[in-house]
C-alpha cells in the first residue's frame, strides 16, 4: 500500500513473503515488481474478461490463463526468470489463499494444473 492506503498491487501481504522466498526473489523486489504487472494487467482487464474464466471477482479479479502467459508477460516486461517465477508464485499463491477460505482450495488446485492464476486489482 501507498501512503494514501490505497493498493498498488492485489496480492496480500504474506502471499508476497511466501513467494519472494520460494522464488530467490528478494522480498523487497517482489513488490516492485507487482505494482508493474498491475499497471500492465489493470489496463487489459476488459480483454482478460473476454478471454478468460473468472473465479473470483471483487476487489481483484483472478483469471485462470493459460500456461505460457506468465513466461509471456515476464518477457515483455523484461523480467528475469527468477522475477517472473516469483509474480507466478504469488498470483498461484494468492487463488490458493482463496481457495481456502471459501472451500474451494481442490477445486482452483485441478485447474492450476493446467492453468495459471491470474490476479487484476481493481479500484
Amino acid at each position: 500500500m501507498g501512503d494514501s492506503g490505497r493498493r498498488e498491487h492485489p496480492i496480500d501481504g504474506p502471499t508476497v513473503l511466501i513467494a519472494a522466498a520460494k522464488a530467490s526473489v528478494p522480498g523487497r523486489r517482489l513488490p516492485t515488481l507487482l505494482v508493474v504487472v498491475q499497471r500492465e494487467l489493470v489496463d487489459e482487464y476488459e480483454s482478460y474478461r473476454r478471454q478468460f474464466e473468472c473465479v473470483a471477482d471483487d476487489d481483484r479479479a483472478i483469471f485462470l490463463t493459460d500456461r505460457s502467459h506468465w513466461t509471456a508477460l515476464g518477457d515483455r516486461l523484461g523480467f528475469s526468470d527468477r522475477e517472473t517465477d516469483a509474480v507466478r508464485r504469488a498470483h498461484t499463491q494468492q487463488l490458493r489463499r482463496l481457495g481456502s477460505t471459501t472451500d474451494r482450495r481442490e477445486e482452483f488446485e485441478t485447474a492450476l494444473e493446467i492453468r495459471e492464476a491470474v490476479v487484476i486489482g481493481r479500484d
